[in-house]
């Protein structure tokens, strides 16, 4: 009996790669050539290192991987906590406690096959200079300026200039940079020597929400103030020459119950325990689906600088997820 029954042959996971590099355009880099062997080479070169393992940095592990990239490392200080899980989707109840960089390149490496992915449980600031040199693209994921004028300032020791005081392109050291807060998100390209660096934008971030110290001690009037309080001023003193360490349970339950009993004292509602943690931590409300976009721009960009199979981001692009309205700059 004939066997009649049709197989249907699964597409491959490159084929959305391979329309972008095995075919020209008018958009593509100088150096652009189409081929299978442009594909391989991304896949064996390429090393990238994604900085921060949080909400954006466990999409842009995980974009990054499904884009081609097989040589991937990943750097975060942090250990996972429960409030974590509501949107970075690599981590699961039973990781908490753990570090996220090395449980995010685990579960990357479970569900992308070929991919080698190496974590760095420590802070940036503990490795040398030149383990950020062996780097073909910096990727930040992260939430904090201090960190990314870090990275920015090692990115930008590495340039040398030729004697015509042009940047020499194999001292470039190229950064996408990604960040969101709330339905808001950015993505840009950083090419030390070419387009402006970090420090040359910083003045573009929103100044940090400060409380004068009278209103806190004197007349609070929100859940903040209180919790302020207990922080900046009940803290030093009962605990004299102790400083405060906002990664330890024991420190910011210690908060939360101080913030309590003021919030109590002046009749003034909303102190909870994860507003304790925004407020000290200045953690601003993660809406996934942000994320997830910015994530993809980026992953986009970082492809982009390593084949030139487009031209990247000049300088900047802005997301609003309010009517699916975005902006983008420099193309």
């Amino acid at each position: 009996m004939a066997d009649t029954s049709v197989q249907v042959q699964q597409p491959s996971r490159s084929r959305d790669l391979d329309k972008l590099l095995l075919r020209p355009g008018n958009l593509v880099g100088p150096r652009f050539e189409p081929g299978a062997e442009l594909r391989d080479d991304l896949q064996a070169f390429a090393k990238v290192l994604v900085v921060g393992a949080g909400g954006l940095g466990c999409e842009l592990l995980k974009d990054l991987a499904l884009t081609g990239f097989r040589n991937l490392e990943v750097i975060d200080m942090d250990r996972i906590e429960v409030t974590n899980l509501n949107r970075q989707f690599l981590f699961r109840l039973e990781d908490v406690g753990k570090p996220k960089a090395e449980v995010a390149a685990k579960r990357v490496m479970e569900r992308i096959s070929g991919v080698d992915i190496v974590p760095h449980f420590c802070r940036i600031e503990d490795k040398d200079i030149e383990f950020y040199n062996d780097f073909s693209i910096i990727a930040l994921g992260l939430d904090s300026i201090e960190a990314r004028s870090y990275i920015n300032n090692v990115a930008c020791s590495f340039l040398e200039y030729d004697s015509d005081d042009n940047p020499r392109e194999e001292t470039i050291k190229p950064m996408v940079d990604g960040g969101t807060e709330g339905f808001k998100g950015h993505a840009r390209v950083i090419m030390p020597g070419i387009t402006p660096c970090f420090e040359c934008t910083i003045w573009l971030f929103p100044p940090q929400v400060k409380f004068p110290l009278c209103t806190l001690a004197e007349t609070p009037r929100t859940a903040a103030h209180c919790i302020e309080y207990a922080h900046l001023i009940k803290w030093d003193e009962v605990h004299r020459g102790v400083p405060f360490d906002p990664d330890n349970p024991k420190n910011m339950k210690w908060v939360y119950d101080e913030a309590v009993k003021r919030a109590e004292l002046f009749g003034i509602p909303g102190v909870t325990y994860s507003f304790t943690q925004g407020v000290v931590k200045n953690i601003i409300p993660a809406i996934a689906s942000t994320n997830a976009i910015i994530s993809a721009a980026c992953a986009l960009e970082t492809l982009k600088i390593a084949t030139e199979c487009s031209k990247t981001l000049s300088n900047y692009l802005t997301f609003v997820l309010y009517l699916l309205y975005f902006v983008v700059f420099g193309y």
